[in-house]
């Protein structure tokens, strides 16, 4: 599954045990011919297989089908709101488990007749190749579209409203095309023992534990496992009125700031939308956001902690508080961007027909950002760089035996067990890209997106990458992003054109990156030994659909809420969209010459250091660990995470980390290590009701309160906003936002 090592912490000793110690010996005695070469694998994923179980079902296509929907909606309705909430691959794979064996109950069981192919709705019991499809199609698709985010930008922020075609075209050959690609590279990266792709391993322990303990359920006088998510989920949904709706101040408790709300200086450290030491948030939705903090390793939590308090609490207050950059003049903490004096930039000033114009700019002037923004840009280019070093130096060795003996080896039991299986033709992959391919040429050139040749290139890029990344992520779990590289090569090669760079860097990114998430499925269904030709369809048609649904969910919201993507639009601030939108301005209305380079008085070309930093930072503890090898800490920094810690500031901010951290504290540190029973047993269970809850109750808020103009009375918890927004107002600090001497930029 593309995206499940976001749910369950690979490599957990306790958690792997749950597989039967039985089921583990048998695997382990068996030799190599009869079993895959990789121990990880030969505890975990069974070597055996029936081709008779179903899986083309109809309760597989409904179940598959009815939760892409469900969840394309909802996360795209969420992904917009100030404090965004995904809902999870555990969330689906628990509820569908019950449905499908409800559907197994209840559904007839005689043959039906459709141009003479025979089909039963009921084909047996409930079987876990159906549960595994289901669960492929929604995390196919867990993560809203990429290229959504280019259409809001293009209408709310550019005044270039497409038509819907021209939107749906660019999200659906950039989320489909990657799909191709993987095609392409699965007897390289799918078929060979070698290229295990941990991420699958946890998976198939996901789906393996859940129909065992359905099947083999003892409670021991212990609340059952559905009993408990359903009673936390409930709960969940009730407490999220407080925060969502009737006393939004819990979701920002910024008390510190409360002994003296008009010290700007107070503020800007303590309050919501400053550096938030000491914020308290009860709302589960922000203190999950961007840590997951009950399914994040505690290790990888660690130096996520580190990175945050050498990024937010050491060097953000040093650089602001020191004048770095003019940085007193702006916000302590912003998306935004800037002139000198402190007012916000208007792009339109030096744009002409949405073109860079030289002679305005020099005019008007050059782009400002805060600190921290210039900072994290920083520390996101030493993170790059530090993911290829720090993979080169832990895992080198390891990665080219492996590729080496993925090239040379024989094929395992599992590559034998899938010959029963028709293998998906190469034709059908070459026909999908010919096809999207085609299509993207012409959305990128009737709709004017981006140059033809810059297509080309992009998916060059795309192509060069794919298989040594997918090397990387099959072995270690890493993934090294090209957006930074995409971004610099359009930025330099078409300087001035902000939404040809954001449609390249989605070619180039977008598709990589979706080209390895379907790979990573492929992977799965070979373990799980899911028929090739089913997966295909069936990530094929989710994947459609659930773009299809991305968007029109987008365009709703941008056609009915009002003011939405901006300050004064709470909840609908689209802090993401707005991080979009400024990186399109500075690597594309502008360009990375003028930016961080050497053209017309870049201001920010130091922060391109951050790639050497990046090279040298892992090398003297990788030697510490040769050196020292008894020390155990010196094994858990990891700088790739400990750098990654800050990537997603801004759009988050810090009191989202904090927050989630000291829940992680608790559940990953404490009850893991104090309360090991309740922690395996509840623990997944807890992050997927409080998930569920939130997002039901948040869209109940909606639809019944507040499209009918429900509004809840102003009070202390709930204030009127007298300040320039009401999400400004909401933690009654109201310099948080301001800059040193006061004041804040509308």
């Amino acid at each position: 599954m593309a995206n499940v090592k976001e749910e369950i912490p690979y490599g957990d000793e306790k958690f792997d045990e749950k597989i039967e110690a039985a089921d583990i010996e048998r695997h382990v005695e068996l030799s190599e011919e009869d079993d895959s070469p990789i121990e990880e694998v030969r505890v975990t994923v069974p070597n055996t297989d029936d081709p008779s179980i179903p899986c083309n079902t109809f309760r597989m296509w409904f179940l598959g089908l009815l939760f892409t929907a469900i969840i394309a909606f909802v996360n795209m309705f969420f992904y917009l709101r100030q404090t965004s909430i995904t809902i999870g691959y555990a969330v689906v794979a628990l509820i569908s488990l019950p449905m499908g064996h409800l559907m197994a109950r209840i559904l007839p069981t005689r043959q039906f007749s459709i141009f003479g192919w025979q089909f039963s709705l009921n084909p047996g019991p409930f079987s876990i190749k159906e549960h595994v499809l289901i669960g492929t199609m929604t995390a196919c698709n867990m993560y809203t579209a990429y290229a959504v985010d280019i259409v809001i930008l293009q209408e709310i922020f550019y005044g270039d409203k497409k038509p819907f075609i021209a939107g749906l075209l660019l999200v659906l050959t950039t989320q489909v095309t990657g799909f191709a690609f993987a095609g392409a590279i699965r007897r390289f990266l799918v078929r060979p023992a070698h290229m295990i792709w941990p991420s699958t391993l946890v998976t198939a322990s996901l789906f393996r534990s859940l129909h065992v303990e359905y099947v083999h359920a003892e409670d021991n006088g212990r609340m059952g496992r559905m009993k408990y998510f359903l009673l936390l989920t409930l709960a969940s949904f009730i407490w999220y009125f407080f925060p969502g709706f009737i006393f939004p101040t819990i979701g920002f408790i910024s008390w510190i700031c409360w002994i003296k709300p008009d010290n700007i200086v107070l503020a800007q450290l303590t309050g919501s939308n400053g550096l938030g030491i000491g914020t308290i948030t009860l709302d589960w939705s922000a203190a999950s956001a961007y840590v997951q903090p009950l399914v994040t390793p505690w290790f990888a939590q660690v130096n996520i902690l580190v990175g945050l308090i050498l990024v937010a609490y050491v060097m953000v207050p040093w650089a602001y508080y020191a004048n770095l950059w003019n940085s007193k003049a702006y916000s302590i903490i912003s998306a935004e961007l800037y002139l000198e004096s402190g007012e916000l930039y208007d792009k339109e000033q030096i744009l002409v027909n949405q073109v860079f114009d030289e002679e305005s700019y020099l005019r008007y002037g050059p782009m400002r950002m805060d600190s921290f923004f210039a900072l994290t840009y920083g520390v996101g280019f030493a993170g790059l760089t530090a993911t290829l070093v720090h993979v080169a130096l832990y895992n080198g060795r390891e990665i080219r035996e492996r590729w080496q003996n993925a090239r040379a080896e024989n094929e395992d039991i599992h590559s034998r067990l899938m010959r029963v299986y028709p293998e998906v033709p190469d034709w059908w992959y070459g026909l999908l890209f010919v096809l999207t391919f085609g299509l993207s040429l012409v959305t990128c050139i009737v709709w004017g997106y981006m140059p033809w040749w810059a297509l080309f290139l992009a998916m060059a890029i795309a192509i060069v990458f794919v298989l040594p990344v997918g090397i990387v992520q099959a072995v270690t779990n890493q993934q090294p992003g090209l957006n930074i590289v995409t971004e610099y090569v359009i930025g330099y090669l078409l300087p001035g054109h902000a939404i040809a760079n954001v449609t390249f860097k989605t070619y180039g990114y977008i598709v990589n990156t979706q080209a390895l998430n379907f790979t990573s499925d492929l992977k799965l269904g070979h373990y799980m030994k899911i028929p090739p030709r089913i997966m295909f369809h069936a990530q094929l048609v989710s994947t459609v659909i659930a773009s299809t649904i991305n968007l029109a969910t987008a365009t709703w919201l941008v056609n009915t809420q009002k003011n939405i993507c901006h300050r004064d639009g709470y909840p609908w601030t689209c802090r993401s969209t707005n991080t979009f939108y400024s990186a399109s301005v500075i690597w594309g209305a502008i360009g990375p010459a003028r930016v961080f380079g050497n053209k017309d008085g870049a201001l920010y070309s130091s922060v391109q250091w951050g790639f050497l930093v990046g090279i040298l930072l892992p090398i003297p503890f990788w030697y510490a660990t040769k050196k020292f090898p008894n020390v155990g800490w010196l094994k858990h920094v990891h700088w790739p995470v400990l750098l990654a810690a800050t990537s997603n500031m801004p759009p988050a901010l810090p009191y989202f980390y904090t927050n989630g951290l000291a829940l992680g504290f608790i559940f990953m540190y404490w009850l893991r290590r104090y309360r090991y029973n309740w922690w395996s047993r509840y623990n997944y269970l807890t992050s997927a009701a409080l998930d569920t809850g939130v997002a039901v109750s948040g869209l109940f808020i909606f639809f019944c309160l507040n499209m009918p103009d429900v509004k809840m009375p102003i009070w202390w918890g709930n204030p009127s906003g007298d300040t320039p927004t009401n999400a400004d107002a909401l933690d009654h600090c109201f310099h948080g936002y301001s800059n040193y001497t006061g004041f804040q930029p509308s």
